[in-house]
């Protein structure tokens, strides 16, 4: 039998510093997840062994110094660190421990883990003057408003005062303080970066869930592992909040309490595209088959089908046909292959439709008359009209008037009605959850076309 040779895969190495959660939806476990999400090799030094779950923690048991010690000198003689972050740590001992190493440490995220999402506190209150050395010494800190309030005495409940308490933190000694926004009382989340030389601010909705488990140790290691990679500061802390937005809308639906944020959910998203497009071709190939005449389906200006992989967010992650689904004289023809980030309109319309109902997958766009509406009201499911009034002349309508049409639908969503406008055509947009139901609905909407 012929030996193969190995082909390494040459990653960069970040460290995390942090508690174990036996409920892994936090600490270490969520920082080696996160790492791993993100192309980084991640190694660890557990401070304590916490048993904890998605409904609190139920005991606490530290290690001694010397042994947090010994696992960091056995990561930094044997690996190349880029980058490294602090999650609980628990005591004085611990924090002096590790800010001792501070000086020899490259690029540092100081998580100041105070209080477990449960309410659960995690360090003793004697160690809050403790961290002022560790902050110091960090390339970033990233309190939420909490722990933001306990380090400076500044309240954050604004994006003005986490700007303050920014500041304030900056002064401290930081190279720059990322204060979170979850806490806060802003109707959207909003976080601040702020440094000796400029403020930043992210801003993206609330998610209404409970299911926020691990939500700061996946962004400090998210923002530990991308500048490992070699990004900058700003680009590593923009890349660690769209991760944890994601993550916090696609929540991991584990344990009987609210749940943990979905560490590796943007390796996920990439990892479904390959069969969210396989799943849009199989559509065009039901309605292009030779049982299926769908051109009585196809308007004058083409029609599309798109898919939105499970965990898209974005336009350039729904899967589409390039160009425009068109009648030939036999049937129907799409000029070119699928591609992800090629329909901004009915992509857009499909992740709108998202926001009212997380289950629906794919979207066929296509005619609209007075046939179409009466063969629409035999085909099962909810059908529901757009609201013109607001951007009449516009394609894609926006993400609100779509919103607010589909979440008045009773059950499952079947389509959406675009009455058209002036220089707007009308179109139909039915919906699937799976690629089989959407072309059923189309087949079934052909059917009674003919009839």
């Amino acid at each position: 039998m012929t030996t193969r040779q190995p082909a390494p895969d040459h990653r960069p190495v970040a460290l995390t510093i942090a508690g174990s959660d036996s409920g892994g939806g936090a600490g270490i476990q969520a920082d080696l997840k996160t790492m791993e999400a993100c192309g980084v090799f991640g190694t660890s030094a557990i401070t304590s062994v916490t048993a904890q779950n998605t409904r609190g923690v139920d005991g606490n048991h530290l290690l001694p110094t010397s042994e947090i010690e010994a696992q960091i000198d056995a990561v930094r003689e044997d690996f190349d660190l880029r980058a490294v972050k602090t999650g609980m740590l628990a005591t004085a001992e611990i924090v002096e421990t590790v800010t001792a190493y501070a000086d020899d440490l490259p690029p540092l995220v100081v998580d100041p883990v105070m209080v477990a999402a449960s309410g659960d506190r995690l360090l003793e209150p004697e160690a809050e003057d403790a961290y002022e050395a560790l902050i110091a010494e960090s390339t970033v800190v990233t309190p939420n408003a909490d722990e933001a309030a306990v380090l400076t005495d500044v309240d954050p409940d604004s994006e003005a005062d986490a700007e303050a308490a920014g500041a304030a933190l900056v002064e401290m000694g930081a190279d720059a303080a990322l204060v979170k926004g979850g806490h806060m009382g802003t109707e959207d989340v909003v976080d601040v970066l702020v440094t000796a030389d400029d403020v930043e601010t992210f801003r993206h909705p609330r998610v209404a869930t409970d299911a926020t488990h691990g939500s700061g140790c996946t962004l400090s290691s998210a923002i530990a592992a991308h500048l490992a990679t070699g990004a900058d500061r700003s680009e590593a802390v923009s890349a660690g909040i769209d991760l944890l937005a994601r993550a916090v809308r696609y929540p991991l639906d584990v344990g009987r309490g609210p749940g943990a944020v979905h560490h590796t959910v943007e390796a996920r998203e990439l990892a479904d595209r390959d069969r969210t497009a396989e799943r849009v071709e199989y559509v065009l190939d039901r309605l292009g088959g030779a049982s299926a005449d769908a051109r009585p389906l196809v308007p004058d200006c083409g029609a599309t089908v798109v898919g939105a992989t499970r965990y898209a967010e974005r336009p350039d992650e729904v899967a589409a046909v390039e160009g425009k689904i068109s009648r030939t004289r036999t049937g129907i023809r799409s000029n070119r292959g699928v591609r992800f980030g090629v329909s901004d309109g009915a992509a857009t319309v499909l992740l709108a439709a998202r926001e009212a109902d997380a289950d629906l997958r794919y979207a066929f766009t296509c005619r609209y008359d007075a046939d179409v509406a009466a063969a629409l009201e035999t085909v099962g499911g909810s059908v529901v009209e757009l609201d013109r009034s607001a951007d009449a002349h516009a394609w894609p309508p926006t993400e609100s008037a779509v919103r607010d049409a589909v979440t008045g639908a009773e059950g499952m969503l079947a389509a959406l009605v675009d009455p058209g406008a002036q220089g707007v055509p009308p179109r139909t947009v039915l919906f699937g959850t799976d690629a089989e139901r959407l072309s059923d609905r189309a087949l079934e909407l052909l059917t009674e076309l003919g009839d």
